[in-house]
């Protein structure tokens, strides 16, 4: 029951990534839901449900997008394992702690992001627009990260009592 309840939280998360996101992108730019769901998992439960949800995740949403293959995988596994690291220095119920790591996050993985373009040889011109979109997507990102960051919490006090 444990397991059907996270993968019908990411199917959901998904879903509203891929129909709802789109509708509210502010200046082409969408918020990551998944990535406060990593950065939650990761903070509350450890590393092993953290690099679980960041791969279950990340392979979805690399086959929905199109993108390259395997790039959400590996950034959303390590931000899991990364955040996993932490769980047993922070205090759970800090409701400042996911909006602060999920802005760090969102500013680091558009980074690495613009940084694998770079890398694979796509032309980067505009940094102040760059800078402009990130600071935009760690804003909305942070918007979305305290409710996604409650719904974790309610769900791995579910998943205790069962």
């Amino acid at each position: 029951m444990r397991t059907l309840h996270w993968v019908g939280l990411v199917a959901v998360l998904i879903i509203l990534q891929t129909t709802f996101v789109p509708l509210i992108a502010f200046q082409g730019v969408r918020p990551d839901l998944l990535l406060g769901l990593i950065v939650s998992c990761g903070l509350l439960f450890g590393k092993e449900q953290g690099v679980g949800i960041g791969f279950f995740s990340g392979l979805l949403q690399d086959l929905f997008t199109g993108s390259f293959f395997g790039l959400h995988i590996l950034s959303k596994v390590t931000i899991g394992y990364l955040f996993g690291l932490t769980e047993k220095k922070v205090y759970k119920r800090n409701l400042l702690l996911p909006i602060v790591a999920v802005a760090v996050t969102s500013i680091c993985y558009f980074a690495v992001y613009v940084f694998i373009l770079i890398l694979f040889r796509y032309k980067v011109d505009n940094i102040y627009g760059l800078i402009q979109t990130m600071l935009v997507f760690a804003g909305y990102n942070m918007l979305f990260s305290l409710p996604i960051h409650l719904i974790v919490y309610r769900l791995g006090s579910l998943n205790k009592d069962s």
